[in-house]
């Protein structure tokens, strides 16, 4: 019986709202037949994330409840195990990593089973977001981090730039990672071709994909919490939108996935950097989460540094806005 060759692996990583999800919701509709398989973890006990690629890919596996590379890497190594068993392999199995976890770390995991040839490690970078997000003196340094591990970078949310902010964002990245490749990646979009062609190199050292030592600098995650608020309850679509905008300033991210009293269509709602966006799901995707599954009607993550008082205080605002 001859040999069968490694499935293509790319980890895709970034911080917290830079449209990982968009990106690879935008390659699971430009697939051209390839079978495509996609881990998702998410920073919480509910994956949001998962939710939504799940209506793109019957090919989904979850992990929650923290980062994968190290309070579930064990995980992570069993579902990559279980893939690589299958008699029909996916023709490509992207990770996606969650906003607060170490991609290049998820990468040297997967380095370690033969049956996975690493394609890439591309980290998200919010062009319009990433400088105060480096400035923070939270955040600043796991964002860095990052970065410098990308072996492929794809610039988002680039129309949301001031003038020269994109070309600005280019330098900043060029710095940060000399060796990766830029690509500005409109509305989520990206060639195939990053996902799908020749491995990638693993120089010895320092650079992409540093030696096993690297996996034990401390957690980027340290000092960051998530809590999640469920209910049965549709919300008031204005008191919702103003409870998101008044959020503690030490939240750096919400999402989820909220019915609403004036409108019986499932809606997606994501907030980060000061910035809220709330869309209606078209009835095709809505369909494929049959009320969540796991989920209640409504589902919210929120991710922050906040303290208990303040997670309390955000249980509270959510309670404030149900219909």
């Amino acid at each position: 019986m001859s040999a069968r060759l490694p499935i293509p692996l790319v980890v895709v990583g970034g911080y917290l709202g830079a449209g990982k999800t968009t990106l690879l919701n935008r390659l699971l509709a430009n697939a051209q037949g390839l079978r495509i398989a996609v881990l998702v973890n998410d920073f919480g006990e509910i994956n949001i994330d998962a939710a939504l690629i799940r209506t793109r890919s019957d090919d989904v596996i979850q992990l929650e409840n923290g980062c994968v590379c190290c309070s579930i890497g064990g995980r992570l190594a069993e579902a990559m195990l279980a893939i690589a068993d299958r008699d029909a392999r996916p023709n490509l199995l992207v990770i996606e990593a969650s906003g607060v976890s170490d991609p290049q770390r998820i990468a040297q995991i997967g380095l370690l089973d033969p049956a996975f040839r690493l394609n890439a490690v591309l980290v998200a970078v919010d062009a319009a977001a990433v400088h105060d997000s480096l400035g923070d003196p939270l955040v600043g340094e796991m964002v860095r981090q990052q970065i410098a591990g990308a072996s492929v970078v794809a610039l988002t949310k680039t129309d949301l730039c001031a003038a020269g902010g994109a070309a600005a964002t280019n330098r900043t990245v060029g710095t940060l990672a000399p060796r990766a490749t830029v690509l500005e990646a409109c509305d989520g979009e990206l060639p195939l071709s990053v996902f799908i062609d020749a491995a990638m190199p693993t120089p010895a050292g320092t650079g992409v994909l540093q030696s096993h030592a690297g996996w034990h600098r401390p957690a980027l995650h340290a000092g960051i919490r998530s809590i999640a608020y469920r209910t049965g309850r549709a919300f008031d679509k204005a008191r919702l939108r103003q409870a998101l905008l008044k959020l503690p300033v030490r939240l750096l991210r919400a999402k989820g996935l909220v019915r609403l009293a004036a409108d019986p269509r499932l809606h997606e709602v994501h907030v980060v950097g000061g910035r809220m966006r709330m869309r209606s799901m078209p009835h095709g995707e809505a369909g494929e989460f049959g009320g969540f599954g796991e989920f209640s009607d409504s589902a919210l993550v929120f991710i922050g540094a906040f303290d208990a008082a303040e997670a309390d205080a955000i249980s509270a605002s959510m309670e404030s806005a149900l219909a």
